[in-house]
């Protein structure tokens, strides 16, 4: 069973039906006892960093997190559930996140300019993703695939060793990242059409 954690951040929904087409099991909580009986952990979720951190708190969904990483329970991260995992967010003046990555979030620089012309922030739509470095959850991936995208912030890795894949939108940033039995994209696989579900399926599928 795989639990998808609910701390009010949305996007819940679309990931569980993902699941459903594969025929996993899945569980939508934030109910630590029932989380706690999946072998699996996705952490998904839009919105702002600071109210998503007050509300894993509130829920102790935290430490919960913490433990299942420390544990070796295989987790992914999408979009904000990718921001959280490092240390700080830039967000709201500066966020204390959950450090299962050191490292930070910032923003898009203002104005981000390409060739002349002011991207809008926040990036969104589809664009690609330039895989440096193989993982089982993102093998087999064309390089022509794009995938959706919906972020004013990224991570910031403090190492490279953890980066697998790095999308441009005016300037280069992270948009895949694993580290031990954590993986997180900054786009959202669910609403990626093929390769997103490629994504979700090889995440149900690794092997540590």
């Amino acid at each position: 069973m795989i639990g998808i954690i609910d701390y009010l951040a949305g996007n819940l929904t679309s990931v569980a039906r993902a699941l459903s087409y594969f025929g996993y099991d899945w569980v939508i909580s934030s109910d630590i006892e029932k989380l706690k009986k999946a072998e699996r952990i996705i952490f998904p979720g839009v919105g702002a960093a600071k109210s998503a951190m007050e509300s894993l708190k509130k829920f102790g969904l935290d430490e919960f997190l913490k433990e299942a990483f420390l544990k070796g329970v295989p987790i992914l991260g999408i979009c904000l559930g990718t921001q959280i995992i490092f240390e700080i967010s830039e967000e709201d003046g500066g966020t204390q996140t959950l450090g299962l990555l050191r490292g930070k979030v910032v923003r898009f620089p203002e104005p981000l300019i390409w060739n002349g012309e002011k991207l809008k922030v926040p990036h969104m739509g589809w664009n690609k993703v330039k895989w440096i470095r193989t993982h089982p959850v993102f093998k087999g991936l064309d390089p022509d695939y794009e995938y959706y995208f919906v972020h004013s912030y990224y991570g910031v890795p403090e190492s490279e060793d953890v980066v697998c894949g790095i999308t441009f939108y005016g300037v280069n940033f992270v948009s895949a990242i694993a580290y031990k039995n954590l993986v997180a994209v900054q786009f959202h696989p669910e609403k990626s059409g093929k390769p997103g579900l490629q994504i979700l399926k090889q995440f149900c599928e690794w092997k540590l």
